[in-house]
């Protein structure tokens, strides 16, 4: 959805950052203009936080209103085992070491059947690079998963993750992603992009596809209508220049294709890890990830703040600094909780929406593309009026 503008609301933004640097960034994103790279420099440079989110949240109301979005999810991490050795990854595995494991197809299936009593619409289905896991056992998994809830949404597989599922098919992208689709994939997150920049890639993953290549993938899987998100992995030894590249290569990417559903900043984590040295994000850090993304990213609907990588209180004071979702429900998230993260593995429906409301937002309940299942009473009247706000 978009709001109308709030003449009053732009002059007190303005007012608010005359004669500081922002006051021309601010005057832009008023008109709707794009931010340019320099623009985004200047917001990750800015001494003045509270205006930069200030300016972020208005261009979240004026994109998605009050509104603030979950669903009901569960993940499946199928195989820890990956040959990639990211510097910044706890999750990773390999054969025999303590911890190792993959789920049969028949295993993560029976990950979904015991949450059949859970009213779960999506589960996320990410894992480790592989090749020893053969083409059959990426369509069998989807197949078993798709079995044991037919109508469950099925967002799987990172870029990485289609990029060796392409190697093992021996066929052609678009021929995989078809097949992949009729075995029950819905759409793609967006983990795997990392910094896009090649300095950092040399550095801490070189073993990974490149930044060029994962754009190069999510537009073929664009292309075959699928939809996806978009990450970023920030806190480690990334500039901000190299940040700030990296968002206008997705916004770009978006121009040309229209696919990224959704935009989710990633906190590094350094417990149990080659970049453990490093101290990683501060909660202030977080806050303006989020309000950066969302001034710059212009053409994604969108802007997650993933309440499993963060303190609550922070996920919920993210929704006055550009964000509009916080994910979902979630249940054994492990590459997370792996790094450190002390967040709860799971938490319910009723508490994701007491946290919305608690954060003087409008919660609203959506399906993986985003088509509204249930809202808040204050929003029931406009959204039954307007149709999906997305």
């Amino acid at each position: 959805m978009t709001t109308r503008s709030d003449p009053t609301k732009e002059a007190r933004l303005l007012k608010r950052v005359e004669g500081s640097d922002l006051h021309s960034i601010a005057q832009k994103v008023i008109a709707g203009e794009r931010l340019s790279c320099e623009d985004g420099l200047t917001l990750y440079r800015s001494d003045d936080l509270h205006a930069v989110g200030k300016l972020a949240n208005y261009v979240r109301e004026r994109m998605n209103g009050d509104y603030a979005y979950f669903n009901v999810n569960q993940h499946v991490n199928y195989t820890n085992l990956c040959n990639k050795f990211c510097s910044f990854c706890s999750f990773d595995r390999q054969p025999g070491q303590k911890g190792a494991y993959t789920y049969s197809p028949e295993e993560a299936a029976a990950k979904i059947t015991e949450q059949l009593g859970e009213p779960v619409t999506e589960v996320h289905v990410v894992g480790g690079v592989w090749p020893k896991l053969g083409y059959d056992y990426y369509l069998d998994l989807l197949r078993a998963i798709k079995a044991a809830r037919p109508s469950i949404h099925i967002k799987a597989f990172t870029m990485v993750e289609i990029d060796q599922i392409q190697k093992v098919a021996k066929k052609p992208l678009p021929k995989v992603l078809k097949e992949l689709r009729e075995a029950g994939l819905g759409s793609c997150p967006g983990g795997g992009a990392e910094i896009f920049a090649e300095r950092v890639h040399a550095a801490g993953y070189s073993q990974k596809m490149s930044g060029q290549r994962w754009l190069d993938t999510a537009r073929v899987v664009h292309e075959s209508g699928l939809r996806s998100n978009c990450t970023m992995l920030h806190g480690h030894m990334e500039t901000i220049e190299e940040r700030v590249d990296h968002l206008d290569r997705l916004r770009l990417l978006q121009d040309e294709t229209g696919g990224f559903q959704a935009y989710i900043p990633l906190s590094f984590h350094p417990p149990g890890n080659e970049w453990s040295h490093l101290p990683g994000p501060t909660s202030l850090d977080e806050l303006r990830e989020i309000a950066v993304a969302r001034l710059m990213l212009d053409n994604i609907q969108h802007i997650k703040a993933y309440w499993i990588l963060l303190e609550i209180p922070i996920a919920q004071l993210a929704l006055a600094f550009g964000a509009d979702d916080v994910d979902g429900t979630v249940v054994e998230e492990k590459i997370y909780h792996d790094a450190g993260a002390q967040t709860p593995q799971r938490v319910q429906r009723d508490e994701l929406i007491d946290w919305i409301r608690g954060a003087g937002r409008t919660p609203v309940e959506r399906d993986t593309l985003y088509e509204v299942l249930w809202t808040g009473e204050e929003a029931q009247g406009e959204l039954a009026s307007s149709g999906s706000p997305a």
